[in-house]
């Protein structure tokens, strides 16, 4: 398997660093935050005038074809920077469910007004009930004449009030647990009977709770064929943790480059505390879960469009696994390293640490990915490791 990036993927990423570099930092992060809806319109006009939005997206639908190491290379720099901005509610999760199961219809209507960054949008799926099944959809979608009448509740549908359109799930047959008969639709968030009810994250993000009473929809808002929604949704869903991984690969880069730029300018008895070397085996045992989940991150990358499911559940349940251990280990080194003032909100680390920790939490945690790994008879067949 070769992970060695090309000549255009190199210039993409020099490209997005050389961006966030110069318009990026910290400060300027928090600013951003205090904007209306909670992000840059600036930086997302930016990131539309870049090629970003339109990254992953057929070139006949408007994009540029990008790939999963494409969508890697960006979420990384995305994690360094702690970026506000819905990128991976609109073009990860939304997109990828447009890019996979849209009618052609839908992809000329949609694509090319997220590509110029005119449309946000929103995958509404979660439920209160559901924890981390996704098959648990208790939303509903019956038939209205020649369309359908939506009703239920959405948990925790991240940029939620910031978007312009949704992509609800909704059981159209089954029963609440079944795979089966679940649907997507593309709803209007202005649409009558749609609620929704934002709020900040504590990684300082956007979500939302969404409360849809008889949403009336066309026929032509549905996606891909009635009832087939949970494999796209599940497709999706492993797409969207490989982004994750990257992302957070990003976010422990900076951690480890922060807490080494700490330790080698606070002194304490005379002399910088990066000298002591305890706290220099624990800059390292940072720099060895950097690297693992760097690992791992690429792996799951490279699998996460695979076809056959099962190795695509089993290769991005392991990055998931490898990067929930590296937060929480990683995480708390630099913040130890750090003393006080890494629990501060005016030091970096800090919003870093709460970043991580909620990608941990974000379509399953370390023990469900371990459990789902398991059931799946882990990563590897003990036959694939006896030498040949």
């Amino acid at each position: 398997m070769d992970f060695d990036i090309s000549d255009d993927q190199r210039l993409l990423k020099d490209s997005v660093e050389r961006m966030l570099a110069d318009r990026y930092d910290f400060e300027t992060r928090n600013k951003y935050r205090k904007e209306n809806n909670g992000f840059s319109k600036e930086m997302w006009a930016q990131f539309a005038e870049l090629g970003l939005l339109a990254l992953p997206f057929a070139e006949e639908d408007g994009g540029f074809g990008g790939g999963a190491t494409e969508m890697m290379i960006v979420m990384e720099a995305f994690g360094q920077h702690l970026i506000v901005e819905p990128y991976f509610a609109t073009v990860v999760q939304a997109g990828g469910v447009l890019r996979l199961a849209a009618s052609e219809s839908q992809r000329q209507a949609l694509i090319p007004q997220i590509a110029e960054g005119t449309l946000i949008m929103a995958l509404a799926h979660g439920e209160p009930q559901a924890r981390y099944n996704l098959a648990n959809i208790e939303t509903t979608a019956t038939k209205d004449g020649d369309g359908y009448l939506v009703s239920g509740k959405k948990a925790l549908v991240l940029n939620g009030d910031t978007a312009n359109k949704l992509i609800v799930s909704a059981r159209t047959s089954g029963d609440a647990r079944s795979k089966d008969g679940i649907s997507l639709f593309v709803i209007d968030c202005d649409a009558s009977g749609v609620n929704i009810q934002g709020y900040p994250t504590q990684d300082g993000l956007r979500a939302a709770e969404i409360s849809l009473e008889n949403v009336h929809v066309g026929a032509d808002a549905l996606i891909g064929p009635e009832g087939d929604g949970y494999q796209i949704i599940e497709r999706v869903t492993d797409e969207a943790i490989a982004a994750l991984c990257s992302e957070a690969v990003g976010a422990f880069s900076k951690m480890h480059e922060l807490t080494l730029e700490y330790i080698k300018t606070r002194s304490q008895f005379g002399t910088a505390i990066g000298a002591f070397q305890s706290l220099q085996h624990a800059s390292v045992d940072m720099f060895i879960e950097l690297e693992q989940s760097r690992s791992m991150a690429m792996y799951s990358t490279m699998m996460s469009r695979n076809e056959d499911p099962a190795e695509r559940v089993k290769a991005v349940s392991a990055a998931k696994v490898q990067v929930g251990k590296s937060a929480a280990k990683l995480g708390q080194n630099a913040i130890q390293l750090h003393g006080g003032v890494g629990m501060t909100m005016e030091y970096a680390i800090s919003h870093y640490f709460k970043r991580v920790t909620m990608i941990d939490k974000l379509f399953g945690d370390v023990d469900f990915h371990l459990r789902r790994l398991g059931d799946l008879g882990g990563l590897f067949h003990p036959d694939d490791l006896k030498p040949s």
